[in-house]
């Protein structure tokens, strides 16, 4: 197995992993549309306040792997935090030591420590961590929702139910000028660490742009929703969702600020959310997020709107 370091925003990595990812995905989750050039531009591309690192095991000119690590470059000392994935024909081969090795040769460079990788939960998985000396530290749930099917008309009742004292303003592609600078303060009270991703720190009107040009660049558009007080003020409350040319899409975030919180907003506003989405996309048949499942909060949110559970993954922390 050779290792090579790859651009993970060059359409030519993309092109070369997307036949090992529709191979894996077809095994690990059927019953998902295939996977996207879009999806991959969205998973392997550097994000704001990131170093993203890409490295590929090749046997010969064929990927057999590809380990993809984020580093939060606001926190020098902090974790690379990703995900390892061997392609269903090449695994028990080596490939998976190989990347982990070169992951904390890659990280142990940059001065970092820990490496933490999600895979998927199983028997396998908790082999490879055992061998490799990884720890399990947390564990994520990945939750799908079809807006057009059984779930639809609790999303119609969520949507119709008033929350007296709030208007909802809602946008596709950038946020509008008068709200960009509200909406970055609410997304500052945003405490989820998120794989690869960067800790939301102060964001400016400048960091809302930046994260709305990575989406365009990956195929993907944002919808969003967000919830201002009628007798004045910013955004207080938004959920967003994120489309690209599949059937299925991504939940992104849902926030409410402290002081508005417990009366309706975030049911309602996910809701509305959905449901406008789905009628402005006719393609759209599936929506996923993936959810830590110490996040009870979030994770009963979803599961009142009709989200279900459909696999597990761990995250696990290997020494550098």
């Amino acid at each position: 197995m050779e290792i090579r370091s790859l651009d993970g925003d060059d359409p030519a990595t993309l092109a070369a992993l997307l036949p090992g990812f529709r191979e894996t995905m077809r095994l690990e989750l059927p019953a998902d549309p295939p996977v996207t050039e879009a999806l991959l531009a969205r998973l392997f591309q550097r994000r704001h306040g990131t170093e993203r690192i890409v490295l590929a095991a090749y046997d010969g000119n064929t990927p057999a792997g590809v380990l993809k690590l984020g580093l939060d470059l606001g926190d020098p000392s902090g974790p690379g935090h990703g995900s390892l994935w061997v392609f269903p024909g090449f695994r028990r081969r080596g490939a998976g030591r190989a990347l982990a090795t070169a992951g904390r040769f890659a990280l142990r460079d940059r001065g970092r420590d820990l490496l933490l990788a999600d895979a998927p939960a199983g028997a396998a998985a908790e082999r490879f961590a055992a061998a490799l000396g990884a720890e399990r530290t947390g564990e994520t749930v990945r939750n799908r929702l079809r807006p057009a099917g059984p779930a639809r008309e609790a999303l119609r009742a969520a949507a119709a139910r008033p929350v007296p004292g709030y208007r909802l303003v809602h946008w596709t592609g950038p946020c509008p000028d008068d709200l960009v600078d509200s909406y970055a303060r609410a997304w500052s009270a945003l405490d989820e660490r998120v794989n690869g991703q960067a800790r939301v720190r102060r964001p400016a009107a400048a960091d809302v742009r930046a994260r709305e040009a990575e989406a365009a660049r990956a195929g993907h558009r944002p919808h969003a929703v967000a919830a201002l007080p009628e007798d004045g003020g910013g955004v207080v409350a938004y959920s967003t969702l994120f489309v690209r040319d599949s059937p299925m899409a991504d939940a992104g975030e849902t926030l409410v600020l402290p002081e508005h919180r417990r009366r309706g907003l975030a049911t309602r506003l996910k809701a509305e959310l959905l449901l406008r989405a789905a009628r402005e996309n006719e393609h759209l048949a599936v929506v996923q997020v993936f959810n830590d499942i110490g996040n009870t909060a979030v994770v009963a949110l979803n599961r009142k709107l009709g989200f279900e559970a459909d696999s597990h993954w761990t995250t696990y922390a290997l020494k550098v």
